[in-house]
C-alpha cells in the first residue's frame, strides 16, 4: 500500500528547497551519513544503507500523511543537490509538543544552510501542525546545534535525557522549547 504524504507545498529559501522526503531520496541521505554525523543524532545509525533510509522515508511519509510529522529533504536550490535533513514530528504520548532534528552532510556544513532552513522548517511546522511547542535535544558540546537553537530563539529547559535508538542508550543532552506564541512575529 502506498501512502501519499500531505500536499505539502515546498518551502524555499534564498539558496535552499525544503520538501518531504522522497523515496528517491534514500541513496543521497545514506550516502551523507557518516560516523561524525551520527554520533550527534539519536536514531540514525552508522552504517546507514540506502534500504534503512528508505524504510525512514516510508515510516515518515506516513506519519506526515497523518500529520504527526514534516521530514524535509534540504535541497539546493541552484542544482537540486540534496545537502540534509529537517524533521519536526510529534513527541510520543503528547500531540501538542514536536521534536525538531537536523543534520548536514559534511561537505555542507559550515556555509550558513542550517541558519536558513531550521527557521523555515519551524514556521512550516507551527503553520501546517497543530503542535503548540517545538523542543531540541542537543548534545552540551555540539556548539553548532546550539547555535541553532538560539537562532530559532528556543529557551533552554535545562538538561536531561534522550533515548538514542542509534546506539541503543540514553544520553544526557539539553533541551530547548519555543511556543507557537513567541515564534510568531
Amino acid at each position: 500500500m502506498v501512502v501519499e504524504a500531505p500536499v505539502l507545498v515546498a518551502v524555499e529559501t534564498p539558496r535552499l528547497r525544503l520538501r518531504c522526503a522522497e523515496p528517491g531520496d534514500a541513496a543521497a541521505l545514506a550516502a551523507m551519513m557518516n560516523a561524525a554525523i551520527s554520533r550527534r543524532l539519536a536514531s540514525w545509525p552508522v552504517p546507514y544503507t540506502p534500504l534503512m533510509a528508505a524504510d525512514r522515508i516510508a515510516g515518515v511519509r506516513m506519519a506526515a500523511a497523518e500529520r504527526r510529522s514534516l521530514p524535509l529533504v534540504i535541497e539546493r536550490r541552484a542544482d537540486g543537490a540534496v545537502v540534509g535533513w529537517i524533521s519536526i514530528s510529534r513527541a510520543p504520548g503528547d500531540g501538542a509538543t514536536a521534536l525538531i532534528t537536523y543534520w548536514l552532510g559534511d561537505g555542507f556544513q559550515g556555509q550558513g544552510l542550517m541558519r536558513e532552513a531550521a527557521p523555515a522548517a519551524l514556521a512550516e511546522a507551527f503553520r501546517s501542525m497543530d503542535i503548540a511547542r517545538v523542543r531540541a535535544a542537543v548534545q552540551a558540546d555540539n556548539a553548532a546545534s546550539l547555535a541553532v537553537v538560539q537562532l530559532l530563539g528556543m529557551v533552554p529547559l535545562g538538561e536531561g535525557r534522550i533515548w538514542c535508538p542509534a546506539r541503543g542508550r540514553d544520553e544526557a543532552c539539553l533541551w530547548f522549547e519555543i511556543t507557537r506564541e513567541a515564534a510568531e512575529p
